[in-house]
């Protein structure tokens, strides 16, 4: 039984509309998610971070070609290791739930994409992008000319200052002419 005082986020005293009913499972639901990935004598502590290697145990992470990154973006931890605390947990289920809007979810698509974390995506991120996309076997890369081609095709339709980097903005711009974005970028639990 979960006692609501050892769960951080609820143990102030709220009141449960309908809707109310339905974030305090999905809350719980989190909660029994997060505990399962702690060692059993991490499972006491509040400020437990889980690892990251934990963390990509989860099966809707461990496809993902981003899970890495994924884990270094929401982590708050000092050590840049990307450990994720049960708010870091929560966010990451939150940004990509299906009630996220548009803004929240290009938003954190574009940290994650944003390799180097300068606040553009310039060329060495678009590389990478693309490598994490296409695997990076021999079978699977792409030649240094199809590289080249392909990222000069992307700035050119992405970059509207023509700085040579895709800002935030413009990365938004070109998520909110993807009809599909909002509906593929999510994990449920």
């Amino acid at each position: 039984m979960v006692v609501y005082e050892q769960i951080p986020i609820l143990s102030s005293k709220t009141r449960c509309s309908e809707q109310g009913g339905l974030i305090l499972i999905s809350l719980l639901s989190a909660h029994k998610r997060f505990m399962e990935l702690l060692a059993k004598e991490d499972r006491s502590s509040r400020s437990t971070r889980v690892t990251m290697d934990k963390i990509l145990t989860m099966p809707e992470l461990k496809s993902n070609p981003f899970r890495k990154r994924i884990c270094n973006v929401f982590s708050t931890s000092e050590l840049k290791d990307g450990s994720l605390t049960f708010e870091d947990f929560l966010d990451l289920l939150s940004a990509f739930s299906d009630s996220a809007t548009l803004e929240i979810k290009s938003h954190y698509a574009f940290r994650i994409f944003d390799f180097d974390d300068d606040g553009t995506l310039d060329r060495g991120d678009l590389e990478n992008l693309v490598n994490c996309l296409t695997g990076e076997t021999d079978d699977t890369r792409l030649t240094p000319e199809e590289m080249r081609q392909l990222i000069s095709n992307i700035l050119e339709e992405s970059d509207i200052d023509k700085d040579g980097t895709v800002n935030l903005s413009e990365f938004q711009h070109v998520i909110s002419r993807s009809p599909d974005f909002v509906s593929s970028f999510k994990i449920v639990l």
